[in-house]
């Protein structure tokens, strides 16, 4: 039987994804299963591993259905995946002994400052490209050494895996034989050297997470191994294609070339440019980062984090009720075209680039009698774009390049009346794709390589790809007065800790 398919595994934060791709890069099916996410201390956020693999297992059977197409006719399985969220696991049992903790999750801040305050920092940033934060991966896995049931009996009896979600994921596909990860899910846990791809003995030390309990990293472009579930497929599929999804979007979205950027607008926000092969100094407020590893080189990129965007139009809309679908919110909109000063900083779980303040609160400024939830809803709203020009600000700074056009993608990449106000706040043109799913496309463009399914890189370019752009209109003035009270709005928040 012909093997026409690559199936993408795209497990995000909010839920996941299962993507039947064609030979000519197109959608053929698509599902979604959403999961739980536990909140049980402010600022502590959590997800169930099982709850996760059991998703991605019902995802992949309603896409393959959706599609009418058997496993024997994919090429390939590939994965992409919300990034630093962090899992431990017992190796005989196959049972996480802990939930998985997600990127967002601060429980680690003081960790972490303590670090800071011991003069860590510099060697951290030199080693992995990484700053000293609570949103990587390695201060959480020895929260869980520390903190879980039996872990550290486990430990000492050489139980226990470590990985990110990549990892579970590939584990408990290829039933517990295959203990790997890609390049870019090893690059945000601060263990990683990125500059030798191998994890460093000296961050595992200082971090007091063993070596031994780490995956063994690879190129994206990698057969990582092959299913061996008989519940999900009767017979073997090889897995390619693994890496983490912000830089699945660069990928996804074509920026394979030096300068190149993209934004993908999900929870939180990824702005990431490519820097071509040689590792570039991220300078204050950047990460340094590895692109992709593909075709025997490694890409390299830098990114500013933004740790809550889209989750702030889903605060409004689940917390304060401001409003029940997008129809409504966008009837909301419409009637509120000016923010009349309202700003909302959304510092639930701290603010990332280009101020790394995991202390900082959220807080809505600007507020006066005449203030209704039209205006707050559009602050939500608004507060996506500003932090994007943060973040594009200081690429171009650390980067020396102007960009000409940012890439667009992610769930909120939907909404035109947030495409159109970042074109006007940045300036400059945004182009947003046809097919929102960019980083399920990326791994499956890296997948495709890996297993021969498209030749080469050029053969990809050529698939059809169509983008729709968004152009500025906002006069200087207006757009300067509006980024000029954000800046003073953010201001109010930091504790400069």
């Amino acid at each position: 039987m012909s093997k026409d398919f690559l199936l993408a595994v795209d497990q995000s934060t909010s839920g996941t994804k299962a993507l039947v791709v064609n030979r000519s890069g197109q959608i053929a099916a698509r599902s979604a299963v959403g999961h739980t996410t536990a909140y049980p201390q402010p600022g502590w956020v959590e997800q169930d591993p099982e709850q996760i693999y059991a998703n991605v297992k019902a995802a992949i059977k309603q896409a393959l259905a959706d599609a009418g197409i058997t496993p024997q006719q994919l090429a390939a399985l590939t994965i992409t995946n919300q990034r630093e969220t962090a899992v431990l696991w017992d190796r005989t049992t196959g049972r996480p002994v802990y939930p998985a903790i997600v990127w967002q999750c601060q429980r680690t801040a003081d960790a972490c400052g303590a670090y800071k305050a011991a003069g860590h920092e510099a060697k951290v940033r030199a080693a992995t490209g990484l700053q000293l934060d609570p949103y990587f991966s390695a201060a959480k896995w020895r929260w869980m050494l520390d903190h879980a049931a039996g872990a550290a009996a486990k430990l000492a009896e050489g139980k226990l895996l470590a990985g990110t979600v990549d990892s579970w994921l590939l584990w408990k596909l290829t039933g517990g034989r295959v203990h790997a990860t890609d390049y870019t899910n090893a690059s945000r846990t601060s263990l990683f050297n990125i500059r030798t791809l191998r994890w460093d003995e000296e961050m595992c030390s200082l971090f007091g997470v063993p070596a031994e309990l780490l995956p063994e990293a690879k190129p994206s472009d990698a057969v990582f191994g092959y299913t061996e579930d008989p519940d999900l497929f009767p017979e073997r599929i090889p897995i390619s294609g693994i890496i983490g999804d912000s830089q699945a979007a660069l990928y996804g979205n074509r920026c394979w070339l030096p300068g190149m950027a993209k934004a993908t607008y999900g929870t939180g926000t990824s702005v990431l440019m490519n820097v071509g092969g040689q590792l570039a100094d991220a300078g204050e407020g950047l990460v340094s980062a590895v692109a992709w590893g593909a075709g025997g080189k490694v890409t390299y990129a830098l990114e500013a984090v933004i740790r809550t965007s889209g989750d702030s139009i889903k605060w409004v809309r689940d917390n304060l009720g401001l409003f029940s679908s997008f129809s409504e919110m966008e009837e909301l909109l419409a009637g509120a075209p000016d923010n009349e000063g309202v700003y909302l900083v959304p510092a639930f779980v701290g603010l990332g680039a280009p101020y790394w303040d995991a202390y900082a609160r959220a807080s809505i400024t600007g507020m006066n009698r005449g203030t209704g939830k039209a205006h707050i809803v559009r602050a939500a709203l608004e507060s996506i774009a500003y932090q994007v020009c943060d973040a594009v600000k200081l690429l171009e700074s650390a980067s020396g390049l102007r960009l000409a056009e940012l890439r667009a993608d992610g769930g909120a990449s939907d909404n035109a009346a947030l495409m159109q106000f970042q074109a006007d706040m940045l300036g400059q043109p945004v182009a947003k794709p046809e097919v929102a799913e960019l980083s399920a496309i990326g791994s499956v463009y890296l997948g495709g390589l890996g297993v021969g399914f498209w030749r080469s890189q050029d053969e990809i370019a050529a698939l059809p790809a169509v983008y729709r752009e968004y152009r500025p209109a906002m006069d200087a003035v207006r757009r300067e007065n509006y980024y000029a009270g954000w800046r003073q709005a953010v201001a109010t928040v930091l504790t400069g800790r």
